[in-house]
């Protein structure tokens, strides 16, 4: 006996609409190019299509491209895009946990036969920390899942002293004072003053400050401003770290010199409205003698995570 197997026609079948679409779905979200994805990913937590391309090692005209493709792709818009800033939409935040899983998926199959852990010791000054830290290291963890990253925050003359006693492997400073030719600059952070929102000058009273004393770079650079605009201060807070300045500033204490990323939340920018001269940039250099594309890459990041 011969058997013969024929296929009815399609619509003969009863078809369930949600299968469809879970069906269609899949396939869409098979063929995402996961490059995109990441880039979505590091765009959102960034909210910068630059810092991205940055991390990426690519161009911000390239981020924007893929990014149009995926948004093209999914038929949704995932990011609003102005002049100032990039945001993410309603829908790009429903997949923005999803893309991540991918993107860390991919990360680790691609890592899987690179398993050789790697110790990672770096010091970073305490005066560039701010809020992009976490999703940076958050990529470098996807990035190198083996590189176990040990990090140290201080000043910068404790850090080049930990530098020289080899106790890190690299050292992310504002530039030391005897000006050491070994270091390459990064880049340059800009500094502002911040104090409480609601925080209001005296009459007739000299500006108070709060500031890590007369060793820190930047509190000596933001007086010598002063000094030549003719605007009196009065050093009324010290403290080490840019996170206790910050706390007497957005204690409505005093005004703050402070990188914009390390200002807290309740602190603004009060340069312009008491015109106050602007304050010297400082350029931040990066010591390290490590050669090996691995710890390149590692650090490369890094940098990105400050600036």
């Amino acid at each position: 006996m011969r058997l013969s197997l024929v296929s009815r026609h399609p619509f003969e079948y009863p078809v369930d609409p949600d299968i469809c679409h879970f069906i269609l779905k899949w396939m869409a979200m098979k063929s995402l190019d996961v490059s995109a994805v990441k880039a979505f990913v590091l765009t959102a937590e960034l909210q910068s299509f630059t810092r991205a391309a940055d991390v990426l090692g690519t161009a911000q005209s390239a981020i924007s491209l893929k990014l149009a493709r995926l948004e093209t792709q999914l038929g949704r818009r995932l990011l609003e895009r102005t002049p100032r800033s990039v945001r993410l939409s309603a829908e790009g935040l429903a997949f923005l946990d999803a893309a991540r899983e991918l993107v860390a998926t991919h990360d680790r199959a691609a890592k899987s036969f690179e398993t050789q852990p790697r110790r990672l010791v770096v010091g970073v000054s305490h005066l560039i920390v701010g809020s992009a830290l976490p999703a940076l290291l958050r990529q470098m963890r996807h990035h190198d899942p083996a590189l176990q990253l040990e990090m140290r925050v201080a000043g910068t003359r404790d850090l080049m002293q930990a530098y020289e006693r080899r106790e890190v492997e690299a050292s992310l400073v504002l530039r030391p004072d005897d000006r050491r030719k070994q270091g390459r600059v990064a880049f340059s952070q800009s500094f502002h003053w911040f104090a409480a929102a609601d925080w209001k000058p005296q009459r007739e009273q000299p500006l108070p400050l709060a500031t890590q004393g007369e060793s820190c770079r930047v509190r000596n650079a933001a007086v010598r401003a002063l000094d030549r605009a003719g605007i009196g201060w009065n050093e009324i807070f010290v403290g080490k770290g840019a996170a206790v300045v910050g706390a007497a500033a957005a204690a409505g204490f005093a005004v703050a010199p402070l990188a914009r990323q390390t200002a807290p939340a309740n602190t603004i920018d009060i340069g312009s409205r008491l015109r106050l001269p602007a304050i010297p940039a400082q350029d931040v250099l990066l010591y390290s003698a490590l050669n090996d594309a691995r710890s390149r890459d590692a650090l490369r990041i890094l940098c990105l995570a400050f600036q």
